[in-house]
């Protein structure tokens, strides 16, 4: 058993395609609980890989995301994404009522009345890109503005103020130390225009997931106004900034294995398994997100978390632990491994994700069914991908068909 580890400077910054960060990789095999450095933030941290600690530092009470409130903790961007009254830095049982009223708008009724607006959404996006010539970015035509819209009219944001807040939320993404001031401003520009939202929606309610929300009760608990505009806050950033990178990323997958497409062509079946599969597979972004604080002394692998130190975890590596997956480098449809961590875990599992997964079922299923000769129009190794978010994905996707 030991306390402290020689700490390594991780920056990070790995975005070759869709490989692996080896420095992840080495973490996982050679020193599943680290001392780590982040580009940004005061602190060292540890880094736990492996899926059983993972699973333990995000069920564990002994563990809390609220305790980093006011820590200057080590991150991946300049200015910190998160914000005090948001719900991806509450502890249960504080989170527990917030967690039960907005599971409510995603429960499995709610999604259903979605899948129509959202199938309406991707085959106008398909038609679109029907009528050009057989050629186009998937990226332009698809992948990059479903998630934008579906969300959207989900919260039913008027479509002039739509680029505006993609672009505020694209800001706050940015891991690069010059973007500090504007990710400042952006965080308050959206936080300013999602609390004047909210609040007319709570006096002039429709039909949208803001008003359900508004007046989502559990017993005689409603949201509060900062909680509800924080909440819309954080559901426009995840519902299309991940849901977009996760669209690209299959969609890259597809195109570069022909095979698999031409598989799920066949057996449109097997569509939902393959897809929770490529989301165990693919790293979908770099590096780790939100940490968490020991509130007192935890042994993990060996190893003395002290109370007070700072844990990052890593869902890209628990998805890669070959204690847990066979062979989890490869692509494997008929896997019957533990459940992935792509949506986070415990407390923290992502609440949107049955949209999310809507989304991309839909998107992707219609795309291979309208385009069965859909290939991608230059070498994969062409294609460029993001350098400068936390995010992995294809700038462009050039297809014919």
């Amino acid at each position: 058993m030991h306390t402290r580890s020689s700490t390594q400077h991780c920056p990070f910054d790995h975005a070759e395609a869709l490989e692996f960060d080896p420095t992840l990789q080495r973490f996982l095999d050679e020193e599943p609980v680290a001392r780590v450095r982040l580009p940004y933030g005061e602190e060292e941290a540890w880094l736990v890989t492996g899926y059983d600690d993972v699973r333990t530092v995000t069920t564990d009470r002994r563990f809390s995301r609220s305790a980093v409130i006011g820590r200057d903790f080590p991150r991946m961007t300049p200015e910190p994404i998160v914000q005090a009254e948001a719900i991806n830095v509450m502890d249960p049982p504080v989170s527990s009522r917030l967690r039960r009223l907005v599971a409510k708008g995603f429960a499995p009724r709610q999604i259903a009345r979605m899948r129509p607006r959202i199938q309406s959404a991707v085959d106008e996006l398909l038609d679109g890109m029907e009528r050009r010539p057989a050629a186009a970015d998937l990226v332009e035509r698809l992948t990059g503005p479903l998630p934008l819209l579906t969300i959207c009219d989900i919260l039913e944001i008027p479509a002039a103020d739509q680029a505006g807040l993609r672009a505020h939320a694209r800001t706050m993404m940015d891991v690069g130390l010059d973007n500090r001031a504007a990710a400042v401003r952006a965080k308050a520009e959206l936080r300013a225009y999602f609390t004047e939202l909210t609040a007319r929606r709570r006096a002039d309610p429709g039909d949208d997931l803001i008003s359900v929300l508004a007046a989502a009760r559990d017993g005689d608990e409603l949201l509060d106004d900062d909680e509800l505009a924080v909440m819309a806050m954080v559901l426009l950033i995840t519902g299309q900034d991940t849901t977009m990178y996760q669209l690209g990323n299959i969609s890259f997958t597809l195109l570069t294995r022909p095979a698999l497409a031409a598989a799920l062509r066949e057996r449109p079946g097997e569509l939902r398994r393959t897809l929770d599969e490529l989301l165990r597979l693919i790293p979908f972004r770099k590096g780790v997100g939100i940490p968490r604080v020991a509130t007192e002394d935890v042994e993990l692998s060996g190893v003395t978390i002290r109370a007070g130190d700072i844990v990052h975890v890593s869902y890209l590596t628990a998805n890669r632990d070959a204690r847990k997956f066979e062979r989890p480098d490869e692509l494997d449809t008929g896997r019957a491994g533990p459940s992935h961590m792509t949506f986070g875990w415990g407390s923290h599992h992502c609440l949107g994700a049955p949209l999310a997964q809507a989304e991309i079922e839909i998107a992707i299923g219609t795309l291979l069914r309208r385009f069965p000769r859909l290939t991608l129009a230059r070498p994969a190794g062409e294609v460029e991908w993001n350098r400068t978010s936390i995010w992995r994905y294809p700038l462009a996707l050039p297809v014919t068909w």
